[in-house]
């Protein structure tokens, strides 16, 4: 017959595997009953597959750093975001697969929010992918390089949640402008987006240098976004985002 370690690593239960003398030997000194001793090592087996499962995705998803809600201040913000930080945190947004834009200039904030929002993603059991706008087109330019773009497409819409960073903090050239506006069409409706970029709308053209294109990623984003300006130092610019928006209606 073979032993407790080795039925337990036949069906990969890794806890019970390491620790199920320790559950024996408290249950024997207690006197536990069979069934209360069975649940607890269930449960302790339960409870290390989802911490592996939280930690799994977290390394997964390439947070540069950890932050989480808790630490976020909203007393740094006007209270009218208050009520949207609400909706935003109960993730909703992820599975309505909407897009959350935060402007802001540095040091506002937002990426602090995104990375955040992805960390609570993850420990709910969301796969999230983290990366920085100008990172991106280089992984994409080294798919197709290897004729692996089509694949590198499918991981992307496969994420429960993107978290783009730092649109607008370095510009693209046209490849990488088509390249992104391809891989942003294709996961429209498929997959939450967070983007997070230190320009408006209005000036986005600056970082992509075609008016044409630039209008088009603007509608796909604007296109079911929660929209948050959340630059400190000037409480008009959200509404002179919005303004700008509609006149794009």
């Amino acid at each position: 017959m073979q032993s407790i370690k080795e039925q337990a690593l036949e069906l990969h239960l890794a806890y019970i595997k390491e620790y199920h003398q320790l559950i024996i030997e408290e249950a024997t000194h207690t006197k536990m009953e069979y069934g209360k001793f069975l649940s607890i090592l269930l449960e302790k087996e339960i409870e290390s597959r989802r911490a592996n499962g939280v930690k799994h995705r977290l390394k997964a998803a390439k947070f540069p750093y950890m932050r989480y809600l808790e630490d976020f201040d909203r007393n740094k913000y006007d209270m009218r975001f208050f009520k949207k930080f609400d909706e935003l945190e109960t993730l909703h947004f992820i599975k309505n697969k909407e897009k959350i834009i935060l402007v802001g200039t540095p040091g506002a904030g937002k990426t602090h929010y995104a990375i955040a929002l992805g960390v609570k993603a993850c420990m709910l059991g969301k796969s999230v992918m983290f990366t920085s706008a100008p990172n991106l087109i280089i992984e994409i330019k080294e798919a197709m390089s290897l004729s692996h773009f089509n694949a590198y497409k499918r991981k992307f819409e496969k994420f429960d949640l993107i978290i783009i960073d730092e649109v607008g903090f370095v510009s693209f050239d046209k490849e990488g402008c088509e390249i992104l506006f391809n891989l942003l069409s294709n996961r429209n409706d498929k997959g939450a987006i967070i983007i997070t970029t230190n320009l408006s709308f209005e000036r986005w053209n600056e970082v992509f240098n075609d008016p044409v294109l630039t209008g088009a990623i603007v509608d796909r984003l604007a296109h079911k976004a929660h929209i948050l300006d959340i630059s400190r130092e000037d409480s008009h610019r959200f509404e002179e985002t919005v303004a700008w928006l509609k006149t794009k209606e």
